[in-house]
């Protein structure tokens, strides 16, 4: 569109409906847009010479949110070029700080039964035993558990995430309907150190506890990515390793 100019700031208006993801990647998208990177390009055209500033910026962001927010920009100018509203595309090359991998802490589900969490002690305890995300959780209704399986077919935001995300998982109890939001959940987890994410982690973990495999993991948690079931279930508890010095200890011995 030769001679037109498209500023940022109007691209992003018009691409976020145009965009085909769920809801809520729409929402997100919409959302590191308006508040990281806006601020900084949103005034320039599609075509000017943003590399620097662009990248410049995203150094100064925390490394989650740098990521993302790179993601977010490649798609933009994409589906620039794709639609024909823009010529270059800045984005190629840009690079973000590197994430560093912290030991994510979690709760046993001993350590989960052992604890007071208030009038959230069924909404943390079927999340422990059930591995559900909260979004998928919150949108639960008594009818999605029936012959002894919780089904999982939707989320607050719309349809799951992934073909993966729908599934049947073994039903345990203490399921009663979530709060609206998150927020008093995450209070309580707080309380105890963890976060309401981490409580599939849990839940994980009782599964690699009992034996179970991880192929079979993966399809209970809903994973997509063998890979992220497999980051899990290679986590183990300072108890483990002196678990396995003991053991090793008697075999010496023997």
């Amino acid at each position: 569109m030769k001679g037109i100019v498209v500023i940022v700031d109007d691209w992003a208006k018009t691409l976020w409906p145009l965009l085909n993801v769920t809801k809520k990647t729409r929402y997100d998208y919409s959302r590191l847009y308006e508040r990281y990177l806006k601020p900084v390009i949103g005034h320039h055209s599609l075509d000017d010479d943003i590399r620097q500033p662009l990248q410049l910026h995203l150094l100064t962001l925390p490394p989650q949110t740098s990521r993302h927010c790179l993601m977010v920009s490649k798609t933009m100018w994409r589906e620039g070029f794709n639609y024909g509203v823009c010529k270059n595309n800045p984005t190629i090359g840009i690079k973000t700080p590197k994430i560093q991998e912290k030991p994510r802490h979690f709760l046993t589900w001993e350590e989960i039964e052992s604890k007071e969490w208030g009038r959230y002690t069924n909404h943390i305890k079927f999340l422990a035993l059930h591995g559900l995300r909260w979004s998928e959780a919150v949108a639960l209704r008594e009818e999605d558990i029936k012959e002894g399986f919780v089904f999982v077919t939707k989320t607050i935001y719309g349809p799951c995430k992934s073909k993966s995300s729908v599934r049947k998982v073994p039903y345990l109890g203490y399921f009663k309907p979530f709060p609206v939001t998150h927020k008093p959940l995450m209070k309580a987890a707080h309380l105890h150190g963890i976060t309401v994410h981490s409580l599939r982690r849990t839940y994980a973990y009782l599964l690699k506890t009992q034996g179970i495999h991880v192929t079979t993991a993966q399809r209970l948690l809903g994973h997509s990515d063998p890979v992220l079931t497999m980051k899990i279930y290679t986590g183990v508890l300072d108890s483990e390793i002196e678990e396995a010095g003991a053991n090793l200890r008697k075999v010496m011995r023997s």
